[in-house]
């Protein structure tokens, strides 16, 4: 009877364990690098959006993808980060059933609208090295937008089939999460009722289904890319075609890598420091890489950067 009316208490708040175990001494360091990390991000994701909001030079769909690459980076660490820096500063690292709910669903719908958009742009590097003649069709306004839109609605419902399912369970028993923000794993363990291997089954096919398509229709442009480029005669050729992909690809290896790492690995016992400080590379570490990346690795993108703003601090120099 005891057991009965247990299971009938519903949860109402969760409790996010996941620094409570690092010694106290050490969360001021990481507050303070994981905030600078987070400014970082912010402050270059919007640097390349100017960028190519100013440099009409850079108002093609290959930049018009990047953009939106980094306004859904924005969203996706505005999702989790403020969160994370607020809890390490806190003794109470509570969140509300509704702020649970409402951050999974975030932090998934901007997570996989960044997964399809890489696709995109993959497919984008596709057409403008193997059919360009045809790209300025293939690659019209219109197919740009449809592209865009496409991507943000599968992240979008991606983060609701997957918010659905887990919150349709029943949640009864303990309620600390063994975690830094409302991951799908550390949520299912707290779950009670027989329906939960059969959602933790599909929830894990679902993200692993379009994770890996996403990721095989990437290698499929690639392939395609490279066969390409070596029929190009010239060394310059060559490597003028690839400069152009340079920095799409490295981001899809560091997005991809890390993904792996955290969903592919194996599933033996494993410490709660040791799952936080994965947990940090994919939520915090790969965005704060993407736009160094983009900056650094894109030739034309770094120029325009000196361009716009170097002429604005120094004008004497320009």
């Amino acid at each position: 009877v005891a057991g009965q009316n247990y299971s009938m208490v519903s949860v109402s708040e969760f409790i996010l364990v996941g620094f409570s175990t690092f010694p106290p001494h050490l969360l001021p360091a990481f507050f303070l690098l994981f905030l600078l990390m987070y400014l970082f991000t912010l402050l270059g994701n919007l640097l390349i959006m100017a960028t190519v909001w100013s440099e009409r030079a850079l108002h093609t769909p290959m930049y018009l993808f990047l953009c939106t690459l980094s306004i859904s980076e924005i969203l996706y660490t505005l999702a989790i980060t403020p969160r994370l820096l607020a809890d390490l500063l806190s003794t109470r690292r509570t969140i509300a059933f509704a702020a649970c709910t409402s951050q999974m669903f975030f932090s998934f719908t901007f997570g996989f609208t960044h997964s399809f958009l890489l696709t995109v742009m993959g497919y984008d590097r596709y057409v403008a090295i193997c059919h360009p003649l045809r790209y300025n069709v293939l690659m019209s306004p219109r197919g740009c937008t449809c592209l865009v839109a496409w991507s943000w609605a599968g992240g979008s419902v991606m983060g609701l089939v997957v918010t659905t399912a887990v919150f349709h369970l029943t949640f009864c028993g303990p309620n600390e999460i063994h975690h830094f923000f409302c991951h799908v794993p550390p949520l299912l363990k707290l779950a009670c009722g027989t329906d939960v291997p059969i959602v933790a089954l599909g929830v894990g096919l679902v993200c692993i289904t379009a994770l890996l398509g996403c990721f095989l229709l990437i290698l499929l442009s690639y392939a395609f890319i490279v066969a390409a480029i070596l029929r190009i005669p010239s060394a310059e050729g060559r490597h003028k075609a690839f400069s152009t992909c340079a920095s799409h690809l490295t981001v899809v290896v560091v997005h991809y890598g890390f993904a792996s790492v955290i969903y592919l690995k194996p599933k033996a016992p494993q410490s709660l420091e040791g799952d936080t400080l994965m947990g940090i590379t994919y939520t915090i570490l790969t965005p704060f890489l993407s736009p160094i990346i983009f900056s650094l690795r894109n030739k034309e993108l770094k120029t325009a950067m000196k361009k716009t703003f170097l002429s604005k601090l120094y004008p004497q120099s320009s």
